[in-house]
């Protein structure tokens, strides 16, 4: 088993809505949009495949706080009131590697539910 790559750093960035995260010498920066609608709770992935729920109306939240959960994830507080989803390193890690990929997925899925972003 190998281990999960965890970050070095992670910094909020409240003015630009969104997280730092560093891995070594590579830095990746998700807005706090691509977290909230990937927060890998009930809420957003539902409590099985195909129950996932469209998070729209995200545009403009920000991260209130982050919370360290023992030594394998962190819990992001939304501005929204949302603060029920637990990031491990290894989500996290996927959603800063793979974040072109899953946010174009994101944007293909809202335009199949005919929901257009507010910029």
């Amino acid at each position: 088993m190998s281990e999960q790559p965890v970050p070095t750093e992670i910094s909020l960035h409240t003015q630009s809505k969104s997280l730092g995260l560093t891995y070594g010498d590579v830095n990746y920066r998700l807005s706090a949009e691509y977290l909230r609608v990937h927060s890998p709770s009930a809420e957003v992935r539902g409590h099985g495949v195909g129950q996932e729920v469209l998070q729209t109306g995200k545009e403009n939240v920000g991260i209130k706080a982050i919370e360290p959960v023992g030594h394998y994830a962190i819990k992001l507080i939304f501005d929204d009131g949302h603060d029920s989803g637990l990031f491990t390193w290894e989500y996290l890690y996927k959603l800063a590697t793979q974040q072109e990929f899953i946010w174009q997925s994101y944007l293909n899925r809202l335009k199949k539910a005919g929901y257009q972003r507010q910029h």
